[in-house]
């Protein structure tokens, strides 16, 4: 694939002129450049919104189309809707084809209402196009490393979650008949009351109810103990029976899992909620696994999600067993230094510090493709309140942050007002008399506008350096020593310069990742090779025992932070040229004068 054109196929649709503005041409060349903190910017975006699909689509577009010596925009597929999955490619073909460096994957918006992963993928696209050659740590990652970046995993949830008026979406829209009667979604949540809004539904039911109206805030309403009464019953969202078998909301669109369909500890319906038939039977999972088999070259790989404040970890099951050690070690390493980077974040394991998931991405990546992945959840509700002195106060029970009183504090007095919907009558077809009213469908899970760029720049910030510490091969010392006749031993330095190997242990339990190959080109004859155990030292080299010994299988695949010393004697004289191939590691090559 080329970087100067799009992929397969090409978007068709123009520039919003809302939402994307004119290409701004660095002021006095180098100068502009010099200005300091404040640079100017190729392009201008704002990130102070929420985008649908085709939005996204035309921002990628122009993005590809501002730097096209790096970006190259194809579809990897469509979803059940019909919408294209665009994904960006980012690589400096100057410094090498994409294939022969080590790539992170980056994916997000799995459930239709986690939004904001998806700016926060194209925010990664953008500061790594505005920052190249000014900002030597991005331009050593865009020379060194390849990014596929996917900011929409399910497009038609994201379409339906921002232009419906409900806060469901999580599913995509493959139908399924949730209710078992032979129908599919056809009675999901209505707008009754037409002010553009699926509410929360309660109804007054004195002395039999489950509820009561908080006395600290009327518009809070809390659970009564089982020793005790309440006198309201909460009745889910806004809706009606469309279909006429005395239920209402009971079969919304979809209505299944998209992050339940991988292959990697699958289980069925009954053990795991909308895992669908098998793995894979998504469109959407199915075309993005088949772009990562096609492109055994990732090595890093992170989907956003977005509640709870997270930086999750594999397994998804307890069942699964612990990771092997010397994995464990690096995610630790990953996972830890994102909590300095990421305030209100906790490195977790996902069955532990979360809940059970079978058949999860992250798990099918690191299982089945050996890569190590992360899932970002992207919000947490601490971060409204970004004070240590603030922490304190919402322990306090006398506090106006205390408990749940602190999301309404934090809309009264920071949004104005603008997230909640005041309890209001309605008589309802089947309940009767009750009211409607409750927090709008951007509150809680998705972040405050106006708090969305730290968001977005300190979680691509933590994606990059998981993708920096991907494995980077490089050729060391060389030396050439004369044994006897024109017999010499060769020795070359390999070291993998960052903290991820190139073949996981998990990799290597499941045979998932292709050996890393050592050739050797050349006019000389090998006569036999073997690994230094310590070059400072003297003593014994181990063989190694294969017939080939121009093209040497490494199946545990090289270490992180690691220099290996390979040892060649070899009979006759000139160039020989050695070359480390390792999927996930690049390729890099030597050339050794024997004389």
């Amino acid at each position: 694939m080329t970087t100067n054109i799009f992929g397969r196929k090409v978007l068709g649709f123009a520039v919003a002129a809302l939402l994307l503005t004119t290409v701004i041409a660095p002021a006095n060349g180098v100068e502009a450049q010099q200005r300091g903190s404040d640079p100017e910017h190729t392009l201008d975006l704002t990130w102070d919104r929420w985008l649908d699909h085709d939005e996204i689509g035309e921002r990628m577009q122009l993005m590809a189309r501002t730097w096209p010596q790096f970006l190259s925009l194809q579809s990897i597929g469509t979803s059940y809707g019909g919408r294209e999955m665009w994904l960006m490619t980012v690589n400096n073909p100057a410094t090498g084809p994409e294939e022969g460096k080590a790539a992170m994957m980056i994916e997000a918006n799995v459930h239709g209402n986690e939004i904001q992963g998806a700016e926060v993928t194209l925010y990664t696209i953008w500061y790594l196009m505005e920052n190249y050659g000014r900002i030597d740590g991005i331009t050593k990652l865009v020379d060194e490393r390849v990014f596929y970046l996917l900011p929409s995993v399910n497009p038609d949830g994201r379409d339906f979650f921002l232009d419906h008026t409900g806060s469901g979406a999580r599913t995509g829209h493959v139908p399924v008949d949730s209710d078992g009667d032979g129908l599919f979604d056809e009675d999901g949540p209505n707008d009754i009351n037409g002010n553009g809004i699926i509410e929360q539904i309660r109804k007054y039911t004195p002395g039999e109810g489950t509820h009561r109206i908080s006395t600290l805030d009327s518009r809070i309403m809390e659970r009564v103990g089982p020793d005790e009464v309440g006198d309201w019953v909460l009745l889910g969202f806004e809706g009606i029976d469309d279909d006429g078998d005395g239920r209402v909301n009971e079969d919304p669109i979809g209505g299944y899992d998209p992050n339940r369909n991988y292959a990697s500890d699958w289980q069925p319906n009954y053990i795991q909620g909308g895992s669908m038939n098998y793995p894979f039977e998504l469109p959407e999972a199915r075309a993005i696994n088949d772009f990562q088999m096609s492109h055994p070259n990732i090595a890093g790989f992170q989907s956003y999600h977005n509640s709870g404040g997270m930086i999750l970890r594999g397994p998804g099951a307890a069942w699964q067993g612990r990771y092997p050690q010397s994995d464990i070690r690096v995610y630790d390493e990953l996972g830890e230094f994102g909590e300095r980077i990421l305030p209100y974040y906790n490195y977790l394991v996902i069955w532990q510090g979360l809940y059970t998931v079978h058949g999860g991405s992250i798990d099918w990546t690191n299982d089945g493709l050996g890569i190590i992945s992360f899932s970002n959840e992207l919000w947490n509700g601490g971060q409204y309140f970004n004070s240590p002195l603030l922490q304190t106060q919402q322990q306090d029970p006398r506090s106006p942050i205390n408990g749940q009183r602190s999301r309404y504090f934090f809309d009264d007095f920071l949004e104005f007002g603008d997230e909640y919907v005041e309890w209001a009558p309605f008589d309802h077809p089947q309940y009767g008399a009750v009211e409607m009213g409750g927090f709008k469908k951007l509150s809680g899970r998705v972040n405050p506008r106006f708090m969305s760029m730290e968001l977005f720049h300190r979680n691509m910030a933590f994606t990059l350096y998981h993708a920096d510490e991907m494995p980077l091969m490089t050729m060391g010392e060389t030396t050439v020593e004369r044994v006897d006749g024109d017999v010499y031993r060769v020795r070359v330095d390999i070291r993998n310069e960052r903290v991820i190997p190139t073949i996981t242990a998990r990799a290597r339990e499941n045979n998932v990742v292709r050996p890393d190959l050592i050739t050797v080109d050349g006019n000389v004859e090998i006569i036999a090779a073997g690994w230094v155990a310590d070059k400072n030292r003297p003593g014994p080299t181990q063989l190694i025992d294969q017939e080939e010994l121009d093209r040497i299988m490494v199946r545990s695949g090289h270490p992180g932070r690691t220099t290996k010393t390979i040892e060649y004697l070899v009979r006759g004289r000139g160039d020989m040229t050695v070359t480390y191939s390792a999927l996930k590691g690049g390729t890099v090559s030597t050339t050794v004068r024997v004389r």
